[in-house]
């Protein structure tokens, strides 16, 4: 019977310690993939295991842009008794991720589905923010119009002094926008961590009320970030 493996990769460029030596097993033993990006997906995959030949791998694209009938597609290997591995473009797949819907699939054919181990940046950033982790949310990314924003940041606020800690994330060029608007929002005790390129060399983690985050420099452009919402 054949599997569907979920392999994360790494965060960005950081070194392959972070990943399970069962990843690099796992992809050697496949030669079917669905991915987010050909060409990341090839690199990480020389990068876990140089000794596969490239010519070998059978690639398929799911995005944003994949129509349901697509979808359907990508799992034909598996009724000929190919296993496949999804690669997520960062992270873990299905977690953020388009993945989710190939997994959803999987399970209506009966498929076996196999979640391999490591880093998920949402929940290092939940763990490492001193926030509450028996109960949050993950909100992904929240609307760009400024009005509907404030709105949404409000809510989230409301959630968040109940005791449902709020995470949300967004494209790394509107980080420092979105952190500006946050703290132009939100109550000067409601706290705030903003974790910054998790698992790299250049890692920052930050967890302060919104009062000290406004007297904090902090650079923020073009890199990777969770945004948590706390009391």
């Amino acid at each position: 019977m054949a599997n569907v493996y979920l392999i994360p990769c790494t965060l960005g460029d950081s070194s392959l310690e972070v990943l399970s030596p069962q990843i690099k097993a796992t992809i050697l033993s496949l030669s079917y993939f669905i991915v987010e990006n050909e060409k990341s997906a090839r690199r990480f995959i020389k990068q876990v295991a140089p000794e596969k030949e490239q010519s070998t791998l059978h690639i398929a694209v799911i995005d944003k842009h994949n129509a349901a009938a697509d979808v359907s597609t990508l799992l034909q290997p598996c009724s000929e008794e190919h296993s496949v591995g999804i690669i997520s473009e960062a992270g873990c797949p299905g977690v953020a991720d388009p993945g989710a819907e190939v997994v959803r699939l999987a399970h209506q054919r009966g498929l076996r589905v196999i979640p391999l181990v490591g880093p998920s940046s949402i929940l290092l950033a939940l763990m490492a923010s001193g926030m509450s982790g028996q109960h949050f949310a993950f909100n992904g990314y929240l609307p760009i119009d400024k009005s509907e924003r404030k709105r949404t940041f409000k809510a989230l606020e409301r959630k968040a002094h109940e005791g449902q800690t709020q995470v949300c994330i967004e494209t790394p060029y509107r980080n420092e926008k979105l952190l500006t608007d946050m703290l132009g929002t939100l109550q000067p005790s409601t706290l705030v961590c903003v974790a910054l390129d998790i698992t790299l060399p250049t890692e920052e983690i930050y967890t302060l009320p919104v009062s000290q985050w406004r007297k904090k420099a902090l650079n923020l452009q073009k890199r990777p970030a969770i945004f948590i919402i706390g009391k």
